[in-house]
């Protein structure tokens, strides 16, 4: 695949504070990348970098097979950002930023783009208004639209929706799904949302400490944890059942006289299922969670990497 943006032991340290701590990988073209994390691994502070916002100790950034330092004005015109967490300016109204931003991109016809992009994200009474009188959502509505301007071939995102009601993150994830189709957008995308990092993202990264733990499709890495929770709704014999289950080693809790979580292996499932049976318990009903992206990042966040690389 064409890596787009490509990253080779990065390296940045505040005082005797690594932040990011020698991490290397590559966004290619067309993908939606996760760059996941705990709070303070380190994922804010590499986007920081990827932008020449913040100055980098040592490693290389490329952009489009192009050193970034050497060529930072030509690339910042084929890129873009947005974070739930950026302002813009506060004194001037929404269309003013926009104007100003859009100018800066050289973006043609700037009144069309900005009209068509607001009124995608329902923006078109907040034209008028000043930055800084907006509410949390209104404001990232109008960054999200200032980062889609200069149409860029790669998309910085930093937890995008975390101000968005929900409709209005769905838009823009649908959005984001469009714009990969139709033209092969690159996202480098960070989230604590594991619903929509796993509904877009073709691979993820998890950083932790500044150092990359795990890396591959949301999909395998769910595979690489084991466990799934079995809830049995039954009618009687709870003394028999817990007998059982405590016999088989098993990790369980009863939530109601009649309703039981089990964590097992899931290829142990039928074999539970069927012993549970055997020994005259009527089961009723049966629930299987198996593993998600949350449960990835919850082992991640507790140091629990048996999973990793």
């Amino acid at each position: 695949m064409n890596s787009i943006l490509s990253v080779s032991h990065l390296y940045k340290k505040f005082g005797e504070f690594t932040a990011v701590d020698k991490i290397s990988f590559d966004l290619h073209e067309g993908e939606i990348l996760g760059f996941l994390g705990p709070n303070g691994a380190g994922k804010t502070t590499t986007i920081q970098m990827l932008l020449g916002l913040t100055e980098v100790n040592s490693g290389e950034i490329k952009y489009f097979n192009k050193d970034f330092i050497k060529n930072r004005q030509h690339i910042l015109q084929r890129i873009n950002f947005t974070s739930s967490f950026n302002a813009l300016q506060g004194r001037i109204s929404v269309k003013e930023n926009l104007i100003v931003f859009a100018g800066l991109y050289s973006v043609k016809n700037s009144s069309k783009k900005i009209s068509e992009l607001s009124e995608y994200f329902d923006t078109g009474d907040l034209m008028n208004k000043k930055y800084w009188d907006l509410s949390a959502g209104q404001k990232t509505r109008v960054n999200i639209i200032k980062s889609l301007l200069n149409d860029p071939e790669i998309l910085l995102m930093d937890e995008p929706t975390a101000s968005l009601d929900p409709d209005v993150a769905d838009k823009l994830l649908t959005l984001i799904e469009t714009l990969k189709k139709s033209r092969r957008l690159s996202i480098l995308y960070t989230s604590h949302e594991m619903d929509e990092v796993t509904r877009i993202c073709d691979r993820v990264i998890f950083i932790s400490h500044g150092k990359i733990v795990a890396e591959d499709t949301p999909k395998n890495l769910t595979k690489k944890i084991t466990d799934a929770t079995i809830k049995i709704r039954f009618v009687e014999n709870k003394d028999t059942l817990e007998k059982y289950l405590q016999e088989k080693g098993l990790s369980f809790v009863f939530t109601d006289t009649h309703k039981v979580e089990i964590i097992s292996k899931e290829q142990d499932i039928p074999k539970l299922i069927f012993g549970i049976s055997k020994i005259g318990i009527y089961i009723t009903d049966i629930e299987i969670e198996k593993p998600s992206l949350e449960d990835v990042f919850l082992k991640i966040a507790r140091h629990e990497y048996e999973f990793h690389q």
